[in-house]
């Protein structure tokens, strides 16, 4: 049943709008989740995957904070390898080839069986405020449903349009419904929206594929999971394989020819697309010199029979996407299941938002997801999580959750947003981070897991394994200091077999094992020891010991700008009369309205002399 008032509503049941409702409702918020199709939450509408660079770390960082899309991805996941783990270990991350069904049903039935969870199927119309405070939603039929906080996570479907060659639909995702008047009443609501674009590529049927000559990629052989909590992990054996092929010059040549058919080329779109994520024409375009692009085959789920061509989003019309697909060799007689098409839709301008994710103007509405200008299931995950969290601390009269950039990649991206906003869908890279190197795949427990813990979404027994097991980390660091490896002649021998550094003087094995090439395998052959550790935390204890001088002056860089965070700039400053400030600065520093001097100087077109200006001005500033 249906009640008239809830403490919480959320809009949305995405990526965003699952982890949102989910962590309100367990954080005892009485919650709503409004949804346009309850078989669509937690749809996979583009690429059905889960990770990558940088967006693998954030799924580790949902999970250490008590999130669902780890645990949801282990349990359904159709094929999984860590990515550059040649690399060094602040770029590794874990990508989950996903089961477009599964996955989906996995989300479904933790949130139909959530406590303190209702959901309702219809679309919100209006949001009401009073006195810049939520009051409540009204939905289609004309229901009025009053509340004390919102959060909105509509993804792509907010007067969204579905476009592809000359023709224009309003649909979401997948053929999904979408409304223009929830647009109008957050502008009646004097928030910002902009107007961006994405897309999806075309399906083709499996059995029209000729397999046989394109290159077959695999999982990793390993266990290899996402959520530290995950017990059962998919073997190599159980896993799909997906499969890489390449444009032709011929490829080039149709889409070249009927570039001005494209909805991206012809005027037709008026939203900015993902500069990182582009349409097989736009690199075409762009990269002129190439003479191909890869593209990888991937299964959409066991159930299904079709491919999802990843690299080839477009929005040129059908008879031109049949034409140029039957170019790439494997697919010369594919048969095309599904149509690729851009889609456009409103965002807010996430300038609007506070690192909490709560609007500036409207006290108790939240945004996250898609609809503040991201790109990517992960991100949009990251960010419901914390507009749960967050709702559910201010309702309960606590202090917002803010993740610092060397703390989390949730950290980065949420600050990348309020601070300098968007142009076109953003998506997280390592290259965002300055402090990746702390930001790392192993240690997402170790930033995060005291923030689950004390919000309430970590369980004590969780939290306890955890300490457990950094208990076992510091013995077996004691032990490794402990225990020493003379130069003799066998000792040297077994290096010089191995083409490793002989040692001259009396070691320490943890001093040994700070060597890159020295393993835990090769301790325990010099020191004649066995050492009973699980891999995971032999892996961090690598890690940590062969990197301690990098992450040590990591950690003093992001000390340093601990000072700058601290220092609060109030939120009633009037920035227009700080004298000897440039234009650009003041306008840009009103428009963002900065709460720390680390924000303020993370500002484009706010240069150093101006953050130094307004320090002064700060150390005599009074309140009027």
């Amino acid at each position: 049943m249906i009640s008239n008032k809830y403490e919480c509503i959320v809009i949305g049941g995405g990526h965003a709008g699952i982890e949102a409702a989910i962590a309100s409702a367990r954080l005892g918020i009485k919650t709503l989740m409004v949804v346009g199709n309850i078989k669509k939450i937690a749809n996979m509408p583009c690429n059905p995957s889960i990770g990558g660079p940088a967006k693998g770390i954030i799924v580790r960082e949902i999970d250490a904070l008590g999130g669902c899309m780890a645990k949801a991805i282990d349990a359904t996941l159709l094929q999984i390898k860590m990515l550059n783990y040649s690399k060094g270990p602040a770029v590794r991350a874990l990508r989950a080839q996903a089961d477009k069904d599964a996955y989906p049903a996995y989300m479904i039935d933790l949130a139909t069986k959530q406590d303190n969870l209702d959901i309702l199927e219809t679309l919100v119309t209006d949001i009401y405020a009073n006195d810049n405070n939520i009051e409540a939603i009204k939905v289609e039929d004309g229901t009025i449903i009053k509340t004390n906080h919102i959060i909105v996570t509509t993804g792509t479907y907010l007067d969204s349009c579905v476009l592809c060659g000359s023709d224009s639909t309003p649909s979401g995702p997948d053929g999904q419904r979408t409304t223009s008047l929830l647009s109008r009443s957050l502008e009646k609501l004097n928030l910002r929206l902009i107007r961006l674009k994405t897309g999806t590529p075309p399906r083709v049927l499996k059995s029209s594929i000729n397999y046989d000559i394109l290159e077959k990629q695999y999982g990793d052989n390993a266990i290899l999971k996402f959520s530290d909590e995950t017990t059962d992990t998919v073997p190599l054996d159980k896993q799909c394989v997906c499969y890489l092929t390449y444009t032709t010059a011929k490829t080039h040549e149709i889409i070249r020819t009927n570039l001005h058919r494209s909805s991206m080329y012809s005027g037709l779109v008026k939203g900015v697309g993902p500069r990182y994520c582009p349409s097989i024409e736009d690199k075409v375009v762009r990269f002129a010199d190439k003479e191909r692009h890869q593209l990888f085959i991937e299964p959409e789920g066991m159930s299904r029979n079709e491919d999802y061509i990843q690299g080839f989003s477009t929005s040129l019309p059908h008879d031109v996407q049949e034409e140029m697909i039957h170019t790439i060799p494997g697919l010369e007689n594919c048969i095309i299941t599904k149509y690729a098409y851009a889609i456009e839709y409103d965002a807010i301008d996430p300038l609007e938002l506070k690192p909490s994710l709560e609007t500036k103007k409207i006290n108790g509405l939240y945004f996250a997801g898609q609809v503040n200008g991201t790109s990517g299931y992960e991100e949009a995950a990251c960010q419901g999580l914390i507009a749960g969290i967050n709702s559910s601390l201010a309702l309960k009269g606590k202090e917002p959750l803010i993740l610092r950039r060397d703390e989390a990649y949730i950290g980065v991206l949420i600050d990348d947003l309020i601070t300098k906003g968007v142009k076109d869908p953003y998506r997280m890279l390592t290259s965002r981070a300055e402090f990746r190197l702390l930001l790392r795949h192993d240690n997402s427990e170790d930033r995060l897991l005291k923030y689950g813990y004390q919000v309430g979404l970590v369980s004590e027994k969780r939290y306890n394994n955890y300490l457990a097991e950094c208990e076992k980390i510091d013995k077996a660091i004691e032990l490794l200091k402990s225990m020493f490896i003379n130069p003799t002649k066998e000792h040297n021998d077994y290096l010089s077999n191995l083409n490793k550094d002989i040692i001259n003087v009396k070691t320490s094995a943890y001093d040994l094992l700070r060597r890159p090439e020295i393993t835990f395998d090769d301790l325990e052959v010099l020191t004649n020891e066995k050492i009973i550790l699980e891999d995971k935390l032999k892996e961090k204890i690598l890690i940590n010991t062969k990197y301690e001088g990098y992450i040590q002056k990591a950690y003093k860089q992001a000390q340093k700008l601990l000072v700058m965070e601290t220092r609060k700039i109030p939120e009633d400053i009037d920035y227009s009369k700080i004298p000897n400030i440039a234009s650009e600065a003041k306008d840009k520093l009103s428009k963002v309205r900065p709460l720390t001097l680390s924000q303020a100087s993370r500002i484009s077109g706010v240069n150093p002399s101006d953050i130094s200006i307004l320090l002064v001005y700060l150390e005599n500033y009074k309140h009027e």
